[in-house]
């Protein structure tokens, strides 16, 4: 199964990447490296890359190091009572579709009756207001938004399975020993949970590198202009817009590689499995 639906088509898709030909062509042609030297020298595929750094750093910050603290606070004794309604509340994003999200955050962002403008102009700050999603300066971290409030509450959930298995002795010995709970929190839960941290932020990394559904919908396909757009939009505009197979081919190695190359970063780094 893994050689049939993992490997087989990714080697061939390296295969691929060598070749221009359109997708109903009988025929390709062998043009070496051609796919990728016209790569290097497209500035849209600098933006692009620009997009999804953006994506991946923010991501990291807000699901994997925001949705620890968040996870920390819930398990803490003194939120016991409320920790099961916000555990719902912050998960439930995570099982609404993206599409319905998106589009939900579409009339949000909407300049003349979203309810973003409209709540800057009620507490006094209209000079802020703006068309989020037409601006080229901000429709990429608009985007980013919408990801973070979809995808934090399940990074949370994550760490909060992680939390509750650690050992209860652990924090009461800390605590007779005078510990404070935010020091109990870097000594205790942080190291604990390494290997949790680890697998969110492989997660988030990667699903960074290869985001799709919110530049695509939200902005129309990386609006405007090409101000928002990702690696994996500009992939799917040259396979399927431009009919550039071969060059589609080429950007999706490239997505590969990063997310291979990161991948192997956070392995090192974490020192992951070696306990």
């Amino acid at each position: 199964m893994l050689i049939m639906f993992i490997y087989f088509p990714l080697i061939q898709n390296i295969i691929f990447s060598f070749f221009r030909f359109s997708a109903f062509s009988p025929s390709k042609l062998f043009i070496g490296i051609q796919n990728y030297s016209n790569l290097i020298r497209d500035g849209i595929v600098a933006t692009a890359l620009q997009n999804n750094f953006r994506y991946a750093v923010v991501s990291v910050l807000c699901q994997v190091c925001f949705g620890l603290v968040l996870a920390a606070i819930l398990e803490d004794q003194a939120f016991k009572r409320v920790a099961v309604f916000f555990r719902t509340t912050f998960f439930l994003p995570i099982v609404i579709s993206i599409t319905v999200v998106c589009l939900l955050f579409g009339f949000i962002y909407n300049p003349m009756d979203g309810l973003l403008n409209k709540f800057l102009e009620l507490i006094g700050l209209g000079a802020l207001t703006r068309p989020w999603l037409g601006s080229a300066k901000t429709a990429i971290w608009a985007t980013i938004a919408v990801s973070q409030w979809h995808s934090t509450g399940y990074v949370m959930m994550l760490f909060i399975v992680a939390i509750q298995k650690i050992p209860g002795e652990l924090y009461e010995a800390a605590e007779i020993d005078g510990a404070g709970k935010l020091r109990r929190f870097f000594l205790i839960t942080l190291p604990q949970v390494r290997e949790m941290f680890f697998v969110t932020s492989v997660i988030t990394v990667t699903g960074s590198v290869l985001v799709f559904n919110e530049p695509y919908i939200l902005t129309k396909g990386g609006g405007p202009g090409t101000s928002s757009i990702t690696m994996s939009v500009y992939m799917y505009q040259s396979g399927f817009f431009k009919d550039m197979m071969g060059y589609a081919a080429a950007l999706a190695v490239v997505i590969f590689v990063i997310s291979a190359i990161l991948a192997v970063i956070q392995m090192t780094a974490f020192r992951s499995g070696e306990d």
